[in-house]
């Protein structure tokens, strides 16, 4: 990944456009949080229900300040503690906080990513970025930049290209406030 390549894909982010890009375990598609039409258009590329809900990166916790409403001043310090690094938590989300993110609940998904290419995907865009794995709903996340060619001809706006990182699962999603894990690693 060449800083121009970086650069073009914060460009496509910033338009409302959906990147591709290596994560830890996978290829992920991502939108700016920010707006909700890019945030349709990528659940209807994926053709999965919006119920669901979309996760969050950023390079830094403070870039997720905007979408999570901390429950107490400890879960801030054990869900810190955690980052960066390939996990995921369910936090009560801010008021006002689109549903599109969301979905169907009263919390939003948020991680701190410590896989380069991503990092730095965020840290560029200078805010936290939707993360979602590069599939359609139900088929096998694309694991390389030609995948997500096959999968999606030409549907993505644009694909960072990069090498994943060597997690062969998902980041495991908890939930901050009871500990029940959501979705395994």
């Amino acid at each position: 990944m060449t800083r121009k390549e970086l650069q073009q894909a914060v460009r496509v982010l910033r338009a409302g456009g959906i990147v591709a890009y290596p994560t830890e375990s996978c290829f992920g598609l991502g939108c700016d949080p920010r707006y909700k039409h890019s945030l349709r258009n990528l659940i209807r590329l994926k053709g999965r229900s919006w119920e669901k809900g979309l996760l969050l990166i950023s390079d830094r916790c403070e870039r997720l300040a905007h979408y999570v409403d901390w429950p107490d001043t400890t879960i801030q310090q054990q869900v810190n503690a955690s980052w960066p690094g390939p996990f995921s938590w369910a936090l009560p989300a801010r008021k006002g906080v689109s549903r599109w993110l969301r979905g169907r609940h009263a919390s939003v998904v948020v991680r701190v990513t410590a896989h380069p290419p991503a990092r730095a995907l965020c840290q560029q865009l200078g805010g936290a970025l939707v993360s979602t794995s590069a599939n359609r709903h139900g088929r096998p996340a694309a694991r390389s930049a030609a995948m997500v060619q096959r999968e999606f001809r030409g549907q993505v706006d644009y694909i960072l290209p990069g090498k994943i990182g060597a997690m062969t699962r998902p980041s495991e999603i908890r939930d901050a406030i009871s500990g029940a894990i959501i979705r395994p690693a």
